[in-house]
């Protein structure tokens, strides 16, 4: 059910229902080629729309930018600091709390997102102390992934524009996918890259980790399935 759609006169009722919101998080970057800027917004609200029919959850309207730092150099890519996305996310919270919501879940389609998750979900866990706040990431998804992947990856945390994301978007939201310009970009990332800070354009030119031509929307099926089920899971378990 999507919340924007309501009106004032009949959401009350809905939100005592459900008690649950979803805001999907994600991001405008650049992700190569053959896929949107906005890929990180489409796969955040396609996932918390499947994830909302499984929990009978409101889904809000998405939050379309993401801290993305590393690839702001990228033509297209808009950054937002982690501290404006932290003050933004705990706004909506406290909001959410006023309006009788038990149940805050922050489904994030960005990596570079989720310190900032993590930070206002702390805040909120003081100020609404009555509110669960959850943030995804597609929990479960390396061992999944690594069930369907023919080639490893190129970092043991991040995936972009690669076999794995893109074939998220074959799944999820295939209408936007050029697979006749999907490449394979296999960089070298330098150790230091994960203790200090480092722009993507130091070893990358395409924002494409991976061989994207390889992607597939089976497994994109298979990794979401797999994400959405350990979210239902962790969802009953924190009731």
């Amino acid at each position: 059910m999507e919340f924007q759609y309501e009106t004032s006169f009949d959401v009350k009722e809905k939100i005592n229902q459900s008690k649950v919101a979803i805001l999907p998080v994600g991001a405008v970057e650049a992700h190569g080629p053959h896929l949107p800027l906005g890929t990180d917004n489409f796969l955040a609200e396609r996932l918390s729309h499947k994830l909302a029919e499984r929990t009978k959850a409101l889904v809000l309207p998405t939050l379309p930018y993401g801290q993305v730092w590393s690839l702001r150099n990228f033509p297209g890519s808009i950054n937002i600091k982690n501290n404006s996305m932290i003050a933004f996310l705990v706004d909506i919270g406290e909001s959410l709390y006023k309006q009788g919501f038990k149940t805050f879940v922050m489904v994030n389609g960005h990596l570079g997102n989720q310190t900032a998750l993590k930070e206002a979900a702390r805040v909120l866990y003081e100020s609404c102390p009555e509110m669960r706040v959850i943030y995804f990431f597609y929990p479960g998804m390396n061992n999944a992934a690594a069930e369907v992947r023919e080639k490893s990856s190129t970092h043991n945390t991040y995936f972009h524009a690669c076999e794995i994301e893109t074939s998220f978007m074959l799944y999820l939201a295939p209408e936007l996918v050029n697979m006749e310009k999907a490449l394979t970009d296999i960089p070298t990332i330098p150790q230091h890259a994960d203790f200090t800070p480092t722009p993507w354009e130091d070893f990358t030119e395409t924002a494409v980790l991976g061989d994207a031509s390889l992607a597939t929307k089976q497994k994109g099926e298979h990794i979401i399935n797999t994400a959405l089920e350990n979210m239902v899971k962790i969802m009953k378990d924190l009731k």
